[in-house]
């Protein structure tokens, strides 16, 4: 069977699409492959960022894949290490992953997307939570959006399944940027290769920092840093690059950062 997903290594960058035709919609096994291929990125030491998007123009993801759903795929399968997409629920993903949204992006598939740390539309994508439409929930759009953009807003997408372009996506903050279709993904690049050139070790802490304090008090989640709680900031904080850090500084140049 055809690989679902296509993977290019360029340096300390994994571009990672998604290429299932017509329209690259997710089943049980995509998932499964997702998550593969995104633990093999957290676990690799050479590889620092990774881009996630859609192969074609129309359509980046359209989310969980219905007809695979009639055919006996349960919407509460085995969808891999992952979770649904790969990335959404993966343990310890403390990497930064760019989404670049070649199109539409819809339910699942924006879901994906809001799994990503930084998110990059064309300019012709769209979005749409329309899962109502289907008689189910989106489940991790219901978790995740109230708490990324104002609350009436969150929930008139989720209750109307609406479709909204990608200025209304920047506009609440979903998106980040838009470029026109033919430079995205050399935009997308371009912010790979700027934080690809930073320090990992503190990438690593800031996002496990994030993802501490999502439902901690700020004073408990400080505590955990300062106390070096946080495996990520207990490396950071007793590593080489840390010590880089300030010697570069201190030496007027640019430092060289090893993630050791």
């Amino acid at each position: 069977m055809t690989d679902p997903i296509k993977i290019q290594r360029d340096g300390a960058i994994l571009t990672v699409t998604l290429d299932r035709p017509k329209a690259n919609a997710i089943d049980l096994q995509t998932s499964r492959r997702m998550g593969e291929v995104f633990a093999d990125f957290r676990d690799d030491p050479d590889l620092r960022v990774a881009i996630i998007t859609g192969a074609g123009e129309k359509f980046f993801c359209p989310g969980w894949d219905l007809k695979a759903a009639n055919d006996g795929d349960a919407v509460d399968g085995d969808y891999g290490v992952g979770g649904f997409g790969g990335l959404q629920e993966l343990p310890q993903m403390n990497k930064p992953v760019i989404a670049a949204v070649n199109g539409i992006c819809c339910g699942g598939g924006l879901e994906l997307a809001l799994s990503a740390d930084i998110i990059l539309a064309a300019d012709h994508a769209s979005f749409a939570l329309p899962e109502i439409r289907s008689g189910t929930v989106a489940d991790a759009a219901s978790v995740k959006l109230p708490k990324r953009i104002p609350y009436h807003i969150a929930m008139e997408l989720l209750l109307t399944g609406r479709w909204f372009d990608a200025e209304e996506a920047r506009g609440w903050g979903i998106v980040n940027h838009i470029h026109p279709a033919e430079a995205l993904m050399a935009e997308a690049r371009k912010m790979a290769d700027l934080i690809a050139s930073g320090p990992p070790l503190v990438y690593a802490a800031i996002k496990e920092i994030v993802r501490d304090a999502e439902d901690s008090k700020f004073q408990d989640s400080m505590n955990r840093i300062t106390k070096r709680q946080l495996p990520t900031v207990d490396r950071l904080y007793a590593s080489e690059d840390q010590a880089e850090g300030a010697r570069a500084f201190a030496e007027k140049r640019d430092p060289v950062w090893k993630g050791r």
